[in-house]
């Protein structure tokens, strides 16, 4: 048995050379078999070849269309703003009296009837009536961002 030491390593290994004669090794059908379709050169199967019935990728119907990545706004309308008790209607205190499912979702603001409360509006978007109806009633509309989820890891004290 040789050692570790002494093995004869090749870093850059030929390739098989098959198909060079019976002696060989590896010759005549150069262990392909006799006969039939993988055993002759040219075009080789594909990965979705299914013996020459109708393949999975041609039964399956295609997904068409386009599919967005981007979460819709959540829509509240106008006259739900009449019933909140917070002064500054933000994406917390609408999420707070349950008008939307997430804070950390775009909402958007829809006129539906009427506004009476005098409120700061602070929010991703609202329409153009709705601007125009806060307004009236003496609020004022800010379009800001959507709030960023803080990370929920404890602030690690650095080492000195």
């Amino acid at each position: 048995m040789t050692k570790y030491n002494e093995l004869q390593v090749s870093s850059n290994k030929g390739t098989k050379r098959v198909g060079r004669g019976i002696a060989s090794g590896q010759g005549k059908t150069a262990g392909r078999g006799t006969k039939g379709q993988k055993s002759r050169t040219g075009k080789k199967l594909g990965p979705v070849f299914a013996g020459g019935s109708r393949t999975i990728v041609t039964a399956v119907p295609k997904a068409r269309g386009f599919k967005s990545l981007r979460t819709p706004a959540q829509v509240v309308y106008l006259d739900h703003l009449n019933n909140l008790t917070a002064k500054i209607v933000d994406n917390f205190s609408l999420f707070k009296e349950g008008y939307i499912s997430s804070p950390y979702q775009a909402v958007k603001v829809i006129l539906r009837g009427e506004l009476t409360k005098n409120i700061n509006l602070q929010v991703a978007g609202a329409s153009k009536s709705v601007q125009a109806a806060v307004v009236k009633a003496g609020g004022t509309f800010v379009k800001t961002a959507v709030p960023l989820k803080k990370s929920t890891k404890a602030a690690e004290p650095t080492a000195k």
